[in-house]
Formats: structure tokens, sequence, C-alpha cells
């Protein structure tokens, strides 16, 4: 990164302007950006800081930090998941997030991070599912129609092309939501009314509901051989939605081992349950998807790298638009040594 003017002012990106600057790229494509992104970043993998997220945990929710560097950016993320608040009108997740140079320290981007943590768990999704979903995938079932919804379907068709996608939760409303929002998408749309009914004839199972509970999504029974599931729901401990049976028979891959031991699906499992990290597969040092009949499962928690990503992206394609604020965040007196002075001079 280059290095900062003494007066530099820090580009803000609000809810507001997010939502203008993805219109104005196109949801599509920046999904597509996104997953390049992403891709370029777990090829530099080795490169970055690692460390699983700090999480605050209480009674009706979380709030973390997911912090990460590659040496020469330094970003994190501030991200709250309570499944109570969407009974109470609320989002369940909110997020924020900051890039900084680390040359100086000075924050080059603050930025909402609520819609762009939604594109970049789609984008992310849909990249696995490019490396690990049986070929020529036109069909998911996704159980969970909440917000994540309808990035994770427009993703599968802007990076694999996907055509159908099969509904189901278990608020009615949510899946008519979900199904009006995407309309005019170019996907074929089914309302299903059991999870059993969705993953008829879904190459690719996508499971996101929010409840924070043990539960069983998917039972053992109903996962046949030759799917991948991206089961991105399970996200913290007490939390998960796959039956332990398909996790013994499944391959299964992972963002940060470490992490995902304790918040995704094979917090289930023993402390040796085999997995491999999605990077391998990436930079090719490990095989995906090795035959037609074989059950794959993502267990997606989320990871600093991808918000890292995001930022990055975000970064290089805000400057050029007039979709953010300056905002005067960095102290600069005349004399670096001197801030009582500038403070003292400013009631002048």
């Amino acid at each position: 990164m280059t290095q900062p003017s003494a007066k530099a002012l820090v580009p803000f990106v609000s809810v507001d302007n997010m939502m203008r600057l993805v219109n104005h790229i196109g949801i599509e494509r920046a999904l597509t950006d996104l997953a390049s992104y992403i891709v370029e970043d777990f090829h530099r993998w080795e490169r970055f800081d690692k460390t699983p997220r700090v999480a605050n945990h209480s009674e009706v929710g979380v709030i973390e930090l997911m912090p990460t560097s590659d040496g020469e950016a330094y970003g994190f993320k501030y991200v709250n998941g309570h499944p109570k608040n969407t009974s109470e009108g609320l989002q369940t997740v909110t997020a924020f997030g900051l890039l900084a140079d680390v040359y100086t320290g000075y924050p080059v981007l603050l930025t909402e991070m609520t819609i762009l943590t939604a594109l970049r768990t789609a984008a992310m999704s849909a990249v696995v599912a490019k490396y690990l979903a049986p070929k020529k995938s036109d069909t998911m079932a996704i159980i969970g129609n909440g917000a994540q919804s309808e990035f994770q379907s427009l993703a599968m068709k802007a990076i694999i092309g996907l055509k159908t996608v099969r509904l189901y939760d278990k608020d009615f409303s949510a899946s008519q939501k979900c199904a009006r929002n995407l309309v005019n998408s170019g996907l074929n749309v089914v309302i299903c009314n059991s999870p059993e009914e969705a993953i008829q004839g879904a190459h690719i199972i996508t499971t996101c509901t929010a409840d924070k509970q043990n539960a069983t999504i998917l039972s053992e029974n109903m996962v046949g051989s030759g799917v991948h599931i991206n089961a991105i729901g399970g996200d913290c401990p007490g939390k998960t939605e796959l039956a332990r049976g398909i996790l013994s028979r499944a391959r299964i891959f992972v963002e940060y081992a470490p992490q995902t031991r304790v918040e995704g699906e094979i917090q289930q499992m023993p402390k040796n349950h085999p997995v491999t990290e999605f990077w391998r597969v990436i930079t090719g040092s490990e095989p995906g998807r090795q035959d037609s009949r074989q059950t794959t499962l993502f267990d997606g928690v989320g990871f600093a790298i991808e918000d890292f990503s995001a930022l990055r992206y975000i970064r290089d394609q805000v400057h050029v638009t007039p979709y953010h604020v300056n905002l005067d965040m960095l102290a600069d007196p005349d004399d670096p040594r001197d801030l009582y002075g500038m403070l003292v001079r400013s009631s002048a």
C-alpha cells in the first residue's frame, strides 16, 4: 500500500453508499469480482497473520472481532450474530470494517460490512462450489431463506451457472420473500414444503439457518452420495445444522481449522477428525472433489481473510466513484510531537 499523506482523510462507505456502489457495479458483477479477490488472497494464504476471531458470547448472541494482515495492509471486521433480533424487527447480523496501511498505521478505509458480508459470504460459497460441487451442477436447495438466501442464489448463478433454486424455510413467508426478490433474476425458483422436498434433484445443498442451537436441519438419511453441502449456518459454539453421521462420511473442507473446530459443524467430531483447509485446494496442493459419487462438505464459518478480500475490493472500487465521504479521523499537527498545542490553538 502507498503511504498516505499527513493530511489524508479516510474514505467512509455508509450503508446508503454501499447500496449505491453495488447497484452501480451490478450485484452479479460485484459477486464475481469479490470471488476473484478471495481466490487471489487464498493463493497468498501463507503470507497472512491468522487467528481465530475474538468472540464475546452471551445468552442472546455473539460479538466478534476478525483481524488479519498480509504484511502490507491490516484489516478487521466487527460483527455480531443475534438470532433473536429478527423477532424484534432487527438484523441478525450487523458489521463494519476497517483497512489500514501497515507502514504508517493509518486507516485507509472505513466501511459498513453488513451488506458487504452478505456479498462476500455468497461469493465464498460459490468459489467453494466451483471447486467441490459435481460438474455441471445447476440446481441448489437452500434451507433457511433469511437475509443470505438471495445473495447465495445470485452468486451461484453468476459464478457456476446455477439455473434452479429450491427453497425451504420453516417460516413460509421467508421463502415467499426470497422468491419475490429473485423473480427477475433469471433463476427458476421453487418454494418447497419440507427440507426433504427441497433437496430433491439438488446437486448443491446450502444450509443457512439462524437459530443458535444444535439443530438437525439435514439428517443422515436425507443426504445421498454425489452432492455438495455448503453448511454456512453453524458459526459459533453450540450452533450446528447437520447430523453427525453426515460428517462421518463426507469429505470436509474448512477455512481455518483452529477456528472451525470450535465454531463449525465439526465441533461435533473428535478434535483429530480429518479436514482439508480450502486454500490448499485453490493452490493445488490438495485435490477437491475426487469422483462423482463423493459427498463433499464445506463447513463454512467465515474467516478474516475473506473480509480482508472484501475490504480490498471496496477500497479499489470506491476511490473512483462518488459513493463515499471523507472523514477527518487523523490528527495532523504541524509538529507531530505537539498534539497538545494543536488542541489549544483550536480554541482560538
